[in-house]
């Protein structure tokens, strides 16, 4: 193991990942030298000085001369009954699409947390991160999931995984594991990005779906084993399912919403940002709504249309049609000249024309093929609709 490797698996237990300082010291010095900095406290704020000797502290390693060969070998144990592996930016596997975070980091705490790229990932599964990763989207909601937004990311994530996509989303319970599901049904991709130590199930009621995951799909995080999950560790992991994708979905969401989160790093790392509309009296489809609101958020109500918006150039969505009906076939001028035909009692060609607002040798000209087609019968006393023919029409007049 390099030391690169055994530093970044050390500064991810010392450190909570995101740190935008930690990330410009190991971008500019190499994650040996960051490590031995934090450690000794030098050339570091107090801030991540002190938080790196709370952390030795907890894990009875102050003061200890072996601190990264001790975090390593406890790790590599964890990782090896659970067959995880941990893979880094100098990885083959690496998904490039998490180095955006760097970018997006430099433009300030817009989400008011630090935003670097992780500097490891801990996974199982056998798939290789970076191909599965190639045609992904996020789909993510509320955990208070109504009917509407099981059955809609149920589908979503079943069509997505049809087409070849991978499903990503957070293990949660609600629209994530209802994602999560979906994809697997379709015997397709999915990886569940965990705000935890990858040897933790949570939550605990979605274990086997997780299980599974690791089994069929992916499970990653950015924290070592042995770590619990927290509320802000779930709005960290959020960056990291918004930069892997090509797009975020957000199927249903309350006006305070973790999935608006993910959806506010979709947008700042310029990813498709997309909304699933609800009901307007749904309180779980509020935060859908404002979102909806934000200049440059594309409303999707069908697989299509998710694919159209990440898919490559030619990938569209067909138009979405009425019904057909057999007048569709006529031009506006035949479609006026039925409209004036009553049902029941005849006119004259002449009189045809009058009601239309056409000329007799328009009317003359035309009705004819109508009754070709089938759309009228002509009689002795004049022309009249054929029996059975569905055309909407105000009251016969009088």
């Amino acid at each position: 193991m390099s030391d690169d490797r055994e530093a970044r698996m050390a500064l991810g237990v010392l450190v909570e990942p995101g740190s935008r300082e930690l990330g410009l010291l190991v971008r500019a010095e190499g994650a040996a030298v960051a490590l031995d900095c934090v450690l000794r406290g030098v050339g570091v704020t107090d801030h991540l000085a002190g938080a790196v000797r709370a952390r030795l502290v907890s894990a009875g390693l102050a003061g200890a001369a072996d601190v990264t060969a001790r975090i390593v070998e406890g790790l590599t144990e964890r990782a090896d009954r659970l067959g995880a592996r941990i893979v880094t930016a100098a990885d083959d596997e690496w998904p490039p699409a998490l180095d955006d975070l760097v970018s997006a980091s430099r433009e300030g705490n817009m989400l008011r947390r630090d935003t670097d790229p992780p500097l490891a990932l801990w996974i199982r599964g056998a798939g290789r991160l970076a191909d599965v990763l190639v045609r992904s989207v996020s789909v993510v909601g509320a955990r208070a999931v109504t009917a509407y937004g099981e059955f809609v990311a149920s589908e979503f994530a079943y069509g997505l995984a049809q087409r070849g996509w991978t499903v990503v989303s957070g293990g949660a319970l609600g629209v994530d594991v209802t994602a999560h599901r979906g994809a697997l049904a379709a015997a397709g991709p999915t990886v569940a990005v965990l705000a935890c130590g990858i040897d933790r199930n949570y939550p605990a009621a979605n274990a086997n779906v997780l299980e599974r995951i690791a089994e069929e799909g992916l499970l990653l995080t950015e924290w070592p084993p042995g770590t619990n999950p927290h509320k802000t560790r779930f709005l960290t992991r959020n960056r990291v399912i918004a930069a892997a994708t090509r797009g975020t979905v957000v199927v249903e969401a309350g006006s305070r919403s973790g999935a608006r989160n993910t959806l506010g790093y979709a947008r700042l790392l310029r990813r498709s940002a997309m909304v699933v509309p609800g009901p307007i009296t749904s309180a779980m489809s509020i935060g859908c709504h404002v979102e909806l609101r934000v200049p440059g958020t594309v409303p999707v109500t069908r697989v299509e249309e998710i694919i159209e918006e990440v898919g490559a150039v030619g990938e569209l969505a067909d138009p979405i049609q009425g019904a057909e009906r057999p007048e569709d076939v006529l031009d506006p001028l035949q479609a006026r000249i039925l409209d004036a035909v009553p049902p029941r009692r005849p006119r004259t060609a002449e009189e045809v024309a009058a009601v239309a607002g056409v000329s007799g040798r328009d009317a003359r000209r035309n009705l004819p093929l109508l009754e070709e087609l089938g759309f009228v019968v002509l009689g002795d006393a004049g022309y009249r609709l054929a029996a059975g023919l569905d055309v909407p029409r105000p009251p016969e007049e009088g």
